[in-house]
């Protein structure tokens, strides 16, 4: 009988061992007992129907309709069923809501987070205009005039599909990204105290949305970043043609394929200022905030979804005589992976987590401080160890994981976004350099992992932890001795300071999970992770354990 692969099946997230400790330790019992049923159900859903509706239509890109059929300009954007499903999945299941309804308080957003984290990888990158209403809304929230707020921030939170808005963000122009100093769209008066505004946008993702928030500069406004504004516009008029805006094309990109993103016309769209009309880039402060932090937690979820895939292929897969799950290289590489993971999910949610408590006025100063800090570092770090470890899960299907209707190589293609959107790995590092002398975040960084000195009992963990406070002590004084000696080596060495850095506050967190967890669950999952990813990946193995290699590399717990 002729031979075919037994392919590889999901299971829910919510069953994931490093979400469901993590849970259990951060969450107080009320909190977890109320939030679970609704991540259960999201997980089995983004596991089962949602994953295969999206496989179902990973050839039905969207399209963009220039003219209707007499010849007027429309410019429709059709997006396939997946996609209209999928919105409407994210409402009413509040994947924005939830943070804003602040149920359980600064547990809110770790709710959020959560939900996000297992909805992602079945979304078709649904979750990036999800990602920038949320944005929206936390800059309405803060900034806005009370119209502009009460008028539009009920409809970005909206838990009924017929209601919910989305919004676009539309920063990049011509000039580039990331010095949007240099943003050539101006903004002149119209009535009633609106603005009408011209210039290109050259990359606006989440075209379909309803409203966007954008950067123009005032006519006569000054130049540089400080001359800037930030307007919100709705997409269409009442009538239902576009809002003076013309879409040039849509862009053929590597990955997010089924993500509609354009380059845009603005050619009198009417706006009105978010807050004055200077101090544009400070304002959207708040806004890059939440959406730094949606990419660092979809990152780690397509982590998650792509270790999940090669975990469940390790069983069914027999190469040389016995499964893959057998062969202990392949567990190693799969461990590898499971412990990258480990940490990057205790960095995203520990900083989900002081954004939650930031939000709800829970944080003390010292955790503002570290916050301000974390959200370029945990961004820069999750995106670089999501394009690496999907290449790896890629590897670990042989040839199946580079033929497209396996649906693999989208989870490379998709992370790749992840290092460059919202800044790339090189600009958040001067950035959080920035931050740290900008908020006097030294000593607090340093406390956060001197806590994991202070509770570490077993010793393995209390030298990892000593490593890591180590590093990020020297670090620390590296970068405040050189800020005022020799800024060209600062900004020289702001890369492998921010991963390094980055790094060593991941391992400080794994120290505390693993040694609540030995306590606690009698579990040693988390002091292995915490082992394997404190150990230089270059250096040949001591020794071997079989059956703790392979519980914890194929995700089973390590009692």
């Amino acid at each position: 009988m002729a031979f075919f692969q037994d392919p590889p099946r999901l299971t829910s997230g919510f069953d994931d061992l490093t979400l469901r400790s993590f849970l259990r330790r951060m969450v107080p019992r009320d909190v977890e007992q109320s939030i679970a049923p609704s991540l259960a159900s999201m997980g089995d859903r983004a596991a089962g129907p949602l994953a295969d509706l999206a496989h179902q239509h990973r050839l039905d890109e969207p399209r963009h309709v220039p003219f209707d059929a007499w010849g007027n300009r429309v410019d429709h954007i059709e997006v396939n069923a997946a996609w209209k499903q999928l919105a409407r999945v994210a409402a009413e299941d509040g994947l924005v809501g939830v943070a804003y309804e602040r149920r359980h308080g600064a547990f809110s957003r770790l709710h959020q987070f959560l939900l996000v984290h297992l909805f992602a990888p079945s979304s078709q990158t649904y979750s990036c205009p999800l990602a920038m209403t949320d944005g929206c809304a936390r800059t309405l929230e803060l900034i806005a005039t009370a119209s502009l707020r009460e008028r539009v921030l009920p409809r970005l939170v909206s838990r009924d599909p017929s209601r919910a808005w989305t919004s676009g963000q539309w920063m990049t122009e011509r000039t580039g990204g990331s010095d949007v100093g240099l943003s050539e769209t101006i903004a002149r008066p119209g009535e009633g105290g609106s603005f009408r505004l011209h210039g290109t946008k050259w990359f606006t993702s989440a075209v379909t949305s309803e409203v966007a928030l954008t950067l123009a500069r005032p006519e006569g406004g000054a130049p540089g970043g400080k001359g800037l504004a930030l307007f919100f516009l709705e997409v269409r008029r009442h009538d239902g043609r576009l809002n003076g805006l013309t879409v040039h094309r849509l862009k053929e990109k590597l990955g997010t394929r089924h993500l509609p993103t354009a380059e845009l016309l603005l050619d009198g769209a009417v706006a009105e200022p978010v807050l004055g009309l200077t101090d544009g880039i400070r304002n959207m402060s708040s806004m890059l905030n939440i959406t730094r932090t949606w990419n660092a937690v979809c990152a780690v979820a397509g982590m998650q979804r792509g270790l999940s895939l090669a975990r469940d292929y390790a069983r069914r897969r027999i190469a040389f005589g016995a499964p893959l799950a057998e062969k202990p290289l392949h567990l190693e590489t799969l461990a590898d992976l499971s412990s990258d993971y480990d940490a990057a999910f205790a960095l995203a949610f520990y900083q989900a987590l002081l954004l939650g408590k930031s939000e709800t006025r829970e944080a003390s100063a010292s955790e503002e401080a570290v916050l301000q800090v974390l959200t370029p570092l945990t961004k820069l770090f999750t995106g670089k160890l999501s394009v690496a470890s999907a290449s790896e899960v890629l590897e670990c299907f042989g040839g199946a994981g580079y033929v497209e209707d396996t649906g693999l190589p989208a989870l490379l293609r998709d992370s790749q976004v992840l290092s460059i959107w919202e800044g790339t790995t090189n600009v958040l590092s001067l950035e959080a350099l920035r931050a740290l002398a900008r908020e006097d975040a030294w000593e607090p960084l340093i406390e956060l992992v001197r806590r994991a000195r202070s509770v570490a009992q077993e010793p393995s963990l209390a030298a990892l932890a000593h490593s890591a406070e180590t590093h990020v002590v020297r670090a620390i004084a590296w970068a405040r001795e050189a800020a005022g000696t020799n800024r060209p080596l600062v900004e020289a060495g702001a890369r492998r300071f921010a991963l390094g850095l980055a790094r060593s506050i991941a391992q400080a967190l794994l120290v505390e999970q693993a040694e609540w967890s030995l306590h606690h669950e009698h579990d040693r999952r988390a002091l292995y992770a915490a082992r394997r990813f404190g150990t230089a990946r270059d250096e040949l193995p001591l020794s071997y354990q079989p059956q703790s290699t392979r519980a914890y590399a194929l995700g089973e717990p390590l009692v």
